[in-house]
């Protein structure tokens, strides 16, 4: 998807960090901009930023955990620019300091609730209507390097476990797309300037309720991340290119690596197993 001026875009979690990141470098490239977030009053001063850049753009706050509410943005699109492009997937909250027996039943919805079903929402109700216009367009789904590696002594399980999701998620999507004029995108950044460790402010009291953050070390990662805006240029490349990964820090290739050498390692044991019995265990191979 070359051309994007006068296209429109839809991004959650659009209020600040990332996602704001996005809707600003959509509109300083013409696109039509449509904004959502749970935080309405931060929503409202991210409206004015984005116009601010002389974009044409509505706010539509929503809770993307409910299928109604962003279905309601899609209407607000269509009714307002009568398109949706792009789609960007964007709202996630975090449960960290726990390990994932500690976490409760309601803190497990919250988080497959936003971080999973939110993204799920988006594509059932924005990719139909990306693919009726018959052209090109695009699909970007927030995901995280947590979606590719458990870090170590984050106790941060959940929330990888629902950003491994996400990128299953997109990668089963790009498979069944990628004949068709519509890309698909996982964005997986490490360290941005984000609210994130702040997500109990806005929680919905089916959830638990909104709570004061608790202070998080990992806060101080954050704040020398990349500002937002670098992460929207890069994804506004992403589209261009069709590129169905997003990464943002070379750094987190070796991690990757790691991980990936601890799999394919994990083979020999498999191999000396067969060897025990080869004659039964090897014929059961796949294919």
């Amino acid at each position: 998807m070359k051309d994007v001026a006068g296209r429109t875009a839809v991004v959650t979690g659009a209020a600040s960090g990332i996602g704001l990141g996005m809707a600003r470098t959509f509109a300083k490239h013409g696109m039509r901009v449509v904004l959502s977030d749970i935080h309405g009053e931060r929503l409202e001063a991210a409206l004015a930023n984005v116009r601010g850049l002389g974009a044409k753009a509505i706010a539509v706050p929503a809770d993307v955990s409910r299928r109604a509410e962003v279905q309601k943005i899609a209407d607000a699109a269509l009714n307002e620019f009568g398109a949706i492009h792009v789609a960007c997937n964007n709202a996630g909250i975090t449960i960290h300091g726990k390990s994932v027996w500690e976490v409760t039943p309601e803190e497990w919805d919250w988080i497959s609730g936003v971080n999973l079903h939110g993204v799920m929402h988006g594509i059932q109700i924005f990719l139909p209507i990306i693919r009726s216009h018959g052209g090109d367009g695009h699909m970007v789904n927030t995901a995280s390097i947590a979606g590719f590696q458990v870090a170590p002594h984050r106790r941060s399980g959940c929330y990888a476990a629902t950003k491994f999701a996400v990128v299953a998620l997109t990668e089963s999507l790009w498979n069944d797309l990628k004949e068709t004029p519509v890309g698909v995108s996982v964005l997986a950044p490490a360290a941005v300037k984000t609210r994130i460790y702040q997500s109990t402010e806005a929680r919905p009291e089916r959830f638990g309720g909104p709570e004061a953050a608790v202070p998080n070390p990992l806060q101080k990662e954050l704040d020398f991340g990349l500002e937002p805006d670098v992460v929207g240029d890069r994804v506004l490349r992403a589209i261009r290119d069709r590129e169905l990964y997003i990464f943002t820090h070379m750094q987190t290739k070796e991690w990757l690596l790691a991980r990936h050498q601890r799999i394919i390692s994990a083979f020999d044991a498999c191999e000396a197993w067969i060897a025990e019995d080869p004659t039964e265990r090897d014929a059961q191979r796949i294919g």
